[in-house]
């Protein structure tokens, strides 16, 4: 929690600045919106746009972790086939574990 000084001067948190890339001597607003005051850089981040091989290439790793989660994984056996789901068989499936 940040602390008005005498003069009105208020210090951002670190982990905020650093965040949010306000640097000392960086310019920012303060708007008011009802009972809340609002804080807004007015350097406006810098997005960083990726190559279309760049995206490619991120998602196919992804797709990869993927299979290798799910060929790890363990599933239950002995579920009834979707044909033969009743109510009841749910309800001894619950009973039986």
């Amino acid at each position: 929690m940040a602390k008005v000084t005498s003069k009105l001067q208020v210090t951002i948190p670190k982990a905020i600045a650093q965040a949010h890339g306000i640097k000392p001597g960086d310019k920012i607003s303060f708007e008011s919106a009802g009972e809340i005051i609002r804080v807004r850089s007015e350097i406006q981040p810098t997005k960083k746009v990726r190559s279309k091989a760049e995206r490619m290439r991120l998602f196919n790793e992804m797709v990869e972790r993927q299979r290798e989660r799910e060929k790890n994984r363990c599933f239950p056996t002995g579920f009834p086939k979707d044909d033969e789901v009743t109510r009841e068989a749910l309800y001894d499936r619950v009973n039986t574990d």
